[in-house]
């Protein structure tokens, strides 16, 4: 069986490695310039090489996005950019435009492309195209069903890569419209988008100024934009059999509990599949890991049919959230049993806590006593990032998630 990739965001170095840690085997993030996720933490010229040779080193591959939607003053910096990227050994540029596309092959023809969601790409032809065109991959529009997707990968002859979880967007593929015409300064298309689509609505018609009418689906009204949240998880042989080369997370504006349980979770999965594709099925405490994160419920989105006013949320607009993220292990001495806990979020001895682990199965276990760096006894970590310690019979490793039910 051919192997399939989990590709995971990351939205600064801590999530990239975190990302890695709980078993990605790559990773797309995007630098301070040309990349549609302004509000995320980003990676600095400096960092991005420090990224990528940190992946280099763990077996890893890093996709930098350069996928906005550009005028014509972009491109007076654009050159250069793409030449760092390549000189830095970038495994591949992730791009929208035809214009950034033609740009790339004259100034860093080395550097493989590969062709983001942003470019709507739906159809057999499309992918063609590009890969007449030279790009390596195709990330597939959201809208595309599973059908068409394994009418692409047998008309082709380049990878194709699908989202499989995470948040979804009104808009085709992302390309909004709607967060430029409320915010102005704000162009959603150039990564600044304010999720307007989140908004509750109402009508007002154009005789009648000032009288407002709800856009009714029942009685607590709608937020019509408010899409379900994508998962694919117990789908996964069939996203095998389509022909899909690698499977993508949304969320490099998500925490970092986000990132480390989603990847866990589809990495034993996929693990799981290949192993034994016959005998596959759906463990129970996956499906909760999914249940903890912050979420929208979940759906199928556009794989098996169009989707339905069953696939929005209308009691509102926020998400779910069962567990706290409140710590994270940044050491473990197996022979004092004792770990050293960054604290995240505030919490106190007697409480009852869980720890997610990269390697080793989920921990539950009470705090019955924390100290300092100094050995002083704590009744709570109460500092941001404070570091404590505390003594469990429970084996531990660095990186894991300490969370609280809620």
């Amino acid at each position: 069986m051919k192997k399939m990739e989990l590709l995971a965001p990351a939205g600064n170095m801590e999530k990239l490695k975190l990302a890695f840690l709980y078993g990605a085997d790559a990773a797309y993030l995007g630098g301070t310039s040309f990349s549609l996720r302004a509000f995320s933490d980003n990676f600095s010229p400096d960092e991005l090489k420090e990224a990528i040779d940190y992946a280099h080193i763990q077996g890893k591959k890093i996709y930098v996005t350069v996928n906005i939607f550009p005028s014509d003053r972009d491109f007076e910096e654009l050159p250069d950019y793409l030449r760092y990227l390549e000189k830095i050994h970038t495994d591949a540029v992730l791009i929208a435009d035809p214009g950034i596309f033609r740009l790339c092959r004259e100034v860093a023809p080395a550097l493989p492309v590969h062709i983001s969601t942003q470019a709507n790409t739906t159809n057999w032809s499309a992918v063609k195209f590009w890969q007449d065109c030279g790009a390596e991959r195709v990330v597939l529009a959201r809208e595309v069903p599973l059908s068409d997707v394994r009418e692409i990968s047998a008309k082709t002859d380049v990878d194709l890569e699908g989202f499989v979880h995470g948040a979804m967007c009104i808009s085709y593929s992302g390309r909004c419209l709607l967060s430029n015409y409320f915010t102005k300064e704000r162009d959603s298309n150039h990564g600044e988008c304010v999720q307007c689509c989140r908004f509750k609505y109402n009508l007002v018609e154009e005789k009648r100024p000032g009288e407002y009418f709800p856009v009714m689906e029942d009685e607590r009204g709608t937020y019509i934009f408010n899409s379900k949240d994508l998962c694919l998880l117990p789908y996964l042989p069939e996203l095998y059999r389509a022909g899909f080369a690698s499977l993508k997370v949304e969320g490099r504006m998500k925490s970092l509990h986000y990132v480390a349980t989603v990847i866990k979770v589809y990495r034993e999965a996929m693990n799981s599949y290949e192993a034994d594709p016959e005998h596959f099925t759906v463990r129970p405490q996956w499906t909760e890991e999914l249940e903890k994160i912050s979420h929208r419920p979940y759906t199928t989105g556009f794989y098996f049919g169009k989707p339905t006013a069953d696939d929005q949320v209308y009691g509102k607009s926020s998400n779910t959230q069962t567990y706290d993220f409140i710590g994270f292990i940044k050491s473990y001495d197996e022979k004092t049993k004792t770990v050293c806990i960054e604290q995240r979020n505030h919490f106190k001895v007697g409480e009852e806590v869980e720890f997610l682990l990269p390697r080793l199965p989920l921990v539950k276990t009470v705090v019955t006593a924390l100290a300092d760096a100094e050995g002083n006894e704590l009744d709570a970590a109460r500092h941001p990032r404070q570091l404590v310690y505390m003594k469990t019979d429970a084996a531990l490793e660095a990186g894991g998630m300490m969370r609280r039910k809620l």
